[in-house]
């Protein structure tokens, strides 16, 4: 199990990584690196938004849940079936 405060890290450095990354795309199409940076920050903001109304959608959808009386804990991380 992870701490909340190394998920909460790794989400910063793999969203620091996503700004390099797309500044350095932008760049190579634009050859400026504040373009580049520019489209990279809106990338993120827009792609955060999206994600987030997208999980909003999918809490409405019961296909595939599973309640925990449905399964019990397994220590592998994976919901396990039911049988019937």
């Amino acid at each position: 199990m992870q701490s909340k405060l190394r998920i909460f890290l790794k989400s910063v450095t793999w969203q620091a990584l996503g700004l390099v990354t797309m500044t350095l795309i932008g760049h190579a199409f634009t050859g400026s690196y504040s373009a580049g940076g520019k489209i990279a920050v809106i990338g993120a903001a827009t792609g955060f938004v999206t994600y987030y109304l997208h999980e909003l959608l999918w809490a409405r959808v019961g296909w595939g849940k599973v309640t925990p009386r449905e399964a019990p804990a397994r220590r592998d991380g994976f919901a396990s079936r039911r049988a019937g």
